[in-house]
């Protein structure tokens, strides 16, 4: 890939088309309720107090699609009219070219935070992103569109108070944070926009939202245990070597998970005849073990008479049609597929009958995956937009692929996860999805994709994992090690280290890459994941906790440091710490420095550290909040050997006036008789009076009869010193501080065991440098090279080269070449040495200053000129209408032209594809089977030229 940068080009559109000497009212479109002047948007409260909504006009209220995103689409729909108090912020709107633009403007100091899951930075300030799903394998931190869509806006204000801003559309939305506290939303016309506040913390905004978009579903304890993944385990035998290894080497675990060949020719509800032939004895042969196995399910159904799955969706008409009212037919794994049109009720139980009948085979748990949906040999990497919907009238109706896609994919987990409920009532779904809206966090899980194993993915995982707890999905973690690429030992070790901590927790890898599971990279590695998991298992009864609040109160489970304290504007751009409730983990994300050898940022108040005797300097740094108390267990091998009668370990650390309070959550771990009453839901105080600390159970919420079991309370003094006592759950505790010179002691005595710890630990080995994918040799690190006009930056890829391109503008102008090459992989017996029939693509994207001023231009073969414009869309150009060797983007208003000449001789057709900013000019070779002898090749050069 190919990347010219340069600056944006929608704001110069905007300018053009609104400041260009005219007056305002001649500049701009109109809305789908008519023309609509520009000002300041009508509100009115809805839901509760403290929540608006705001409309363009009331006709644009009115003609506004339904809500996607709301639990009750009505109470969108439904004004508060005993509520007379104006909202704190009103935004101004425009509508331009059918696109309404809304703005708001915050006090300086103003910091955001949200937009969903995105890469990147966690203070979104100066970002932008585009609520578009997107396949985007190896994405980077500057990539505007990933799997999912939240056009959502947490922002602090300078005082510590939040505010939530939520752009009720499912369509296309940018969301542009790149000028200091303003927020600018932009998407077709007409949407409303809901706010939230301002309120005085951001869980109290958080939970306000849950009110509305709805609360994480309560997940089963055994799905908050590690899990363990690979693209794939090839057979159900290796299924069982994975899962024997785990339990030989003491390393805990609870489930494994069969990637997509597993199935018979990639087709959807099927199994391997060969190497799954069994899969309800492999499932139990797992239980035996104490794990649970989850199977994948793609929403590309293969295109083909005769398979059951094909013939009875296509006998009940429920494909997603083309604009001409065909069945839409693209590719994916399994070849040509179709696709359910989960808008439509009665796909939607068509699917959930499927999904009712696969559980019979042993299946714990579903894993949506390509729901973007994803289609290969498409530029736009999903279906066209033009293809027909049949939405049932509640969603929307009859719309084009425009308006569902964003949803498509939260749709499809919605379906999966009803008919796990179908399948058995009695127990909770547990749904992975790679694709959500707001709103998808009632059905499903996610992750945060196809991620590269680079120490800046570990680094950028924890901001992706809080942005998406802040915008309404807590239960979320990254593919731990990476999926895209080799891990070194070190980062592996350090990445599930932090990544026991998140709150899913599940290492996965590419086909082709060496084995990642944790004991892969050798002995030290391999105890650094053991401490890791252990400590996870630990914590488990908090984190359990923690989901049972968010479920029934909305609030958060992983959360920013600067939540602790919100008018600390240094935490608000801490991105290597986070709060799991009280406890505060801080790690390292760089390679050559332990979490021992940081200067940690702690909020203001008591902070106590400490560790269960693990500490090491590749696991983070774990801190109590002064005032708090966490439940905690022993370190099991799997969820499923904890008992409720087993010792409960409470961790105390007193604030300053010598109190402290937590709560504990336990029941079936699965089911629903927590609806009804079966848990037990415990408030523990601790209390400091006359140098003795009195701890009990101050209330008890639930039918549950206490377990008849032991109470530890560990006592925290500071530095990771403690006291502990025994005694009886439900009975008051009395502990005897000690005195200040035994607490010096104390501390003195956990100081110099803390430090011989990290100076005897085993340091993982370190690699610095980790070939690609088999077969192939990429450096560990980035290359940068400036010379003369470029300035260029070629990054690790499987499979090819990304490469940055920014013109540095000079009165030399240099040419760039690039010989891009495609070798054989994998090649199966009986292909001759060849692989199958491939094409190389070369895949250039260029972003432009002024894409009103900009064109292509070209000669054709057969001597006819060409200049191409954005209106003209996406254009192939094959035969004699091939450029002849070179063609040009043009911008007339630098004067400037980037002329990408190639070997006409190796390319097949050319494609130009404009886009939101950018344009594509691709170059593609025939399609032919390839060897290592006989690769696909394509000579390019790019070269700056002044236009007169």
């Amino acid at each position: 890939m190919l990347v010219l940068l340069n600056m944006s080009l929608f704001d110069e559109f905007l300018k053009n088309r609104i400041f260009s000497g005219s007056k305002m009212g001649e500049s701009l479109g109109t809305s789908m309720a008519g023309e609509v002047k520009p000002g300041q948007m009508v509100f009115e409260p809805i839901l509760e107090e403290g929540v608006f909504r705001f409309d363009c006009s009331a006709d644009a209220r009115n003609s506004s699609f339904p809500s996607l995103s709301f639990v009750n689409p009505k109470e969108r729909d439904t004004p508060l009219v005993h509520i007379h108090k104006a909202p704190s912020y009103i935004p101004a709107f425009e509508i331009v070219a059918e696109q309404q633009i809304v703005y708001f403007e915050f006090p300086a100091g103003t910091s955001f935070y949200g937009t969903g899951e995105v890469s990147g930075q966690l203070e979104r300030t100066g970002k932008r992103v585009f609520t578009w799903n997107t396949d985007a394998w190896g994405y980077g931190s500057g990539t505007t569109s990933l799997y999912q869509s939240h056009p959502w806006v947490l922002a602090i204000l300078p005082n510590g108070d939040a505010l939530g801003i939520l752009a009720d559309t499912t369509r296309r939305c940018e969301i542009d944070l790149r000028k200091e506290s303003t927020i600018k939303l932009i998407a077709p016309s007409a949407f409303p926009v809901i706010t939230f506040g301002p309120f005085a913390s951001e869980t109290i905004v958080l939970a306000s939202l849950s009110h509305v978009i709805g609360t994480v579903f309560m997940p089963p304890k055994w799905s908050l245990g590690y899990q363990q993944c690979r693209f794939s385990y090839d057979s159900d035998l290796r299924v069982r070597e994975i899962a024997k290894t785990f339990r030989d080497k003491g390393i805990p675990c609870d489930v494994i998970w069969m990637d997509i060949d597993y199935m018979d020719g990639f087709r959807c509800f099927t199994f391997d005849q060969e190497n799954f032939s069994n899969p309800k004895s492999l499932a139990d042969d797992l239980h035996v073990v104490g794990f649970k196995a989850i199977w994948m399910l793609d929403p590309g159904i293969k295109h083909e008479k005769g398979y059951f799955v094909y013939d009875s969706g296509s006998e009940q008409d429920i494909w997603v049609q083309t604009a001409d009212g065909k069945p839409f037919v693209g590719e994916v794994w399994p070849g040509p597929c179709v696709f359910p049109d989960f808008t439509q009720e009665k796909a939607r139980l068509w699917w959930s009958n499927l999904v009712k009948d696969f559980i019979s085979n042993g299946v714990d748990g579903i894993w949506n995956d390509m729901n973007e949906p994803a289609v290969f040999k498409s530029i736009t990497k999903t279906m066209p937009e033009s293809n027909i919907h049949r939405g049932d009238a509640e969603l929307g109706g009859q719309q084009n692929h425009l308006h569902y896609h964003n949803v498509y994919g939260m749709l499809m987990a919605r379906s999966t996860y009803t008919g796990m409920k179908l399948a058995n009532p009695n127990k909770r779904p547990f749904v992975l999805t790679r694709v959500g809206f707001m709103g998808s966090q009632r059905y499903a899980a996610t992750w945060t994709g196809d991620n590269l194993s680079t120490w800046e993915h570990l680094h950028m995982s924890i901001s992706m994992v809080l942005q998406l707890g802040l915008s309404g999905q807590p239960l979320s973690g990254p593919d731990i090690g990476g999926f895209v690429g080799n891990a070194t030992p070190k980062l592996f070790g350090r990445w599930l280290g932090v990544g026991a901590m998140f709150p899913f927790c599940r290492g996965h890898s590419e086909k082709g890459t060496i084995d990642h599971e944790p004991w892969s990279f050798g002995e030290e590695c391999e105890e650094v994941c053991r401490l890791a998991l252990k400590r996870r298992y630990r914590l488990i009864p908090h984190i359990y906790t923690l989901f049972y609040l968010a479920h029934t109160k909305g609030s958060p489970v992983t959360a920013p440091a600067f939540f602790a304290d919100s008018k600390d504007s240094q935490l608000r751009t801490n991105e290597t710490s986070f709060l799991l409730g009280p406890l505060l983990v801080y790690a390292s994300t760089m390679s050559e420095l332990g979490v021992h050898q940081l200067k940690h940022a702690l909020p203001n108040g008591t902070w106590m550290s400490f560790d269960f005797e693990d500490s090491h300097p590749d696991l983070p740094a774990l801190y109590l909040q002064g005032g708090s108390i966490i439940p905690f267990g022993p370190p099991h091998q799997h969820v499923g050997e904890a008992n409720l009668n087993d010792d409960l370990s409470l961790l105390v650390a007193l604030d300053e006036n010598g109190k402290a309070e937590g709560v504990l959550f336990e029941d079936d771990g699965d089911g629903y008789e927590y609806t009804n009453g079966g848990y037990l839901l415990t408030t523990y105080i601790a209390e400091l009076k006359s140098s003795v600390i009195t701890v009990r159970v101050s209330k008890a919420e639930g039918l549950w009869v206490r377990p008849n079991r032991r109470l530890h309370v560990h006592l925290l003094l500071g530095e990771g010193a403690m006291v502990d006592a025994w005694g009886t759950d439900g009975e008051d505790l009395q502990i005897v501080m000690p005195s200040e010179n035994e607490v010096s002691k104390l501390i003195s005595a956990s100081k110099n065991d803390y430090k011989i710890r990290m100076e005897t630990a085993k340091p993982i080995h370190d690699v610095e440098k980790a070939s690609g994918h088999k077969g192939f040799e990429l450096s560990g690190n980035p290359v940068e090279i400036k010379s003369g006009e470029w300035a260029l930056k070629v990054v690790p890829w499987i499979g090819g080269r990304i490469i940055s391109m920014e013109h540095l503008p000079t009165d030399n102008p240099k040419a760039f070449n690039i010989d891009s090459s495609l070798v054989a992989r994998n090649v199966g017996a009986g292909s001759g040495g060849y692989s199958r029939l491939v094409c190389l693509r070369i895949h250039p994207t260029f972003s432009l200053l002024h894409p009103t001023e900009s064109y292509i231009s070209f000669t054709s073969i057969n001597g006819s000129k060409h200049d191409v414009w954005p209106e003209s869309g996406q254009q192939f150009y094959e035969g004699d209408l091939r450029p002849n060797g070179e063609w040009m983007v043009v911008d007339k208003c630098l004067g400037l032209g980037l002329v990408n000449k190639f070997n006409i001789e190796q390319v097949y057709k050319c494609l130009i594809h404009w886009d939101f900013e950018t344009v594509n000019l691709e170059l593609w070779s025939k399609d032919r089977p390839v060897s290592n002898q006989s690769p696909l090749g394509i000579s390019h050069s790019y070269e700056v030229r002044r236009i007169p």
